[in-house]
């Protein structure tokens, strides 16, 4: 199933954009109203509100008293830790249950308040917020619930900041306008992202990809979006990553690239590679197929070296390249080493994106990412083999200290190979 997280600050129209994923057929999981079936008369959690506030926090029939609930632990955060202690994970058991009842295939939309606050963005496939400014969040409390503007925005105070609920966001949907914007913003979103998403992940296959290679302007989101989808990653294996790295161009600040992000998935061998490739898919990322190599290359001949696994994103809204490469291999140690010597040197840097916009060009009407990456491995052969290899004793230049690698040759001797082997794949290549 597709796990979708939805959260916005109080007043930003988050319930019109759940009750609206409800009618285009999503399983809705309501925090809120879970929040409020929790602490019915004669849960358990209704008494352990009263006894960690008192039975004044009781209304005249046996129920919790919201409004003076809330009155007394908004704006007191070690109240409102308190309360958050009882109800959360109560919450969470019963979210629980109805997603394990939710049919195979199902889009699963949890509408969770303080996703960011408790977070949770890495255990979704996608994290949606609904925006809108400050100032108009007030206006809506004040005029809609009958606040003070003090109120307001003491409630306001106690979630995240807006800043951080925007950068745990994959989507953002705008609320500013009127409701009837909203709900458009809501069906575009499912015709062209969601509907799709789910059925990639139901039938374990990377979304296809169109357009040939197009080349964007660097996006000083790159980066936000793959630390995003690392921590997804992460959690879906744990035991079995060893690291998971931004490489390729995307992780080079100011390069332009095509927009896929490649994500190199650290294992200790290919038995682990294959033996996760499962929970891999169900976290959105299903193999690629017919992809088990990188090509070698007369520095390393042997082809047993350069075995790896590709996989894709299953999302239509954001293609990634996850490469899944034993520590140590050629392959490896070029990605990290590649992406590290073009953040250093600005000649390089110029250099390769020059290439990559010249041969571009030359696929603008056949749109073959195939013919692109054939076309770019002279380029690492003929020019930035020796140049890397170069840096690499200047610098000293080691991969990172999670995992010791072993020696394989010259720099330059792997990272032409492995340059030209994650760029052979037709629609999969590196960036």
């Amino acid at each position: 199933m597709l796990k979708i997280g939805l959260t916005g600050g109080i007043a930003s129209g988050k319930s019109v954009v759940a009750s609206r994923l409800r009618e285009l057929g999503a399983v809705l999981v309501d925090a809120d109203a879970l929040a409020r079936e929790v602490v019915e008369p004669g849960t358990p959690g209704l008494a352990r509100v009263v006894e960690a506030f008192g039975a004044d926090m009781l209304a005249a029939d046996g129920g919790l008293d919201r409004a003076r609930l809330g009155a007394l632990v908004f704006g007191d955060p070690d109240r409102l830790a308190v309360l958050n202690g009882i109800v959360h994970p109560l919450v969470r058991e019963r979210a629980a249950a109805m997603i394990d009842a939710a049919p195979g295939g199902a889009v699963v939309v949890q509408d969770i308040p303080l996703l960011v606050e408790t977070g949770q963005g890495s255990n979704f496939h996608l994290v949606l917020v609904v925006d809108a400014p400050d100032e108009v969040r007030v206006r809506r409390m004040v005029e809609q619930r009958n606040m003070t503007d003090e109120q307001a925005r003491s409630r306001m105070a106690a979630q995240a900041a807006r800043d951080d609920r925007l950068a745990a966001a994959d989507v953002v949907l705008d609320n500013s306008g009127s409701i009837d914007e909203l709900k458009a913003a809501v069906d575009g979103l499912w015709t062209r992202r969601l509907a799709p998403f789910a059925d990639n992940i139901s039938k374990q296959r990377p979304a296809p990809r169109t357009g040939g290679p197009v080349l964007a302007p660097a996006d000083p989101t790159w980066k936000a979006q793959a630390v995003r989808l690392a921590a997804r990653l992460e959690v879906a294996a744990p035991a079995d990553i060893v690291a998971v790295d931004h490489i390729g161009s995307t992780a080079v600040p100011g390069l332009d690239a095509k927009d896929i992000i490649d994500l190199q998935l650290t294992v200790a061998d290919l038995a682990t590679a294959d033996r996760i490739a499962p929970l891999l898919a169900a976290a959105g990322f299903p193999l690629w197929p017919g992809v088990f190599a990188d090509s070698p290359k007369p520095s390393h001949p042997d082809p047993a070296v350069w075995a790896k696994r590709l996989h894709g994103n299953a999302d239509p809204g954001r293609p990634v390249n996850l490469h899944v490469r034993p520590a140590g291999s050629p392959g490896w140690r070029f990605a990290l080493c590649f992406r590290d010597w073009l953040r250093d040197d600005a000649a390089a840097r110029s250099d390769y994106v020059a290439e990559k916009r010249r041969v571009a060009a030359l696929h603008s009407v056949d749109k073959s990412t195939a013919g692109y990456a054939a076309d770019k491995e002279a380029w690492f052969t003929e020019h930035a083999a020796g140049r890397m290899d170069a840096w690499v004793q200047r610098t000293g230049w080691q991969p990172p200290s999670y995992i010791s690698a072993p020696a394989t040759g010259t720099a330059a001797g792997a990272a032409t190979a492995a340059a030209a082997s994650a760029d052979a794949v037709s629609g999969t290549a590196q960036s």
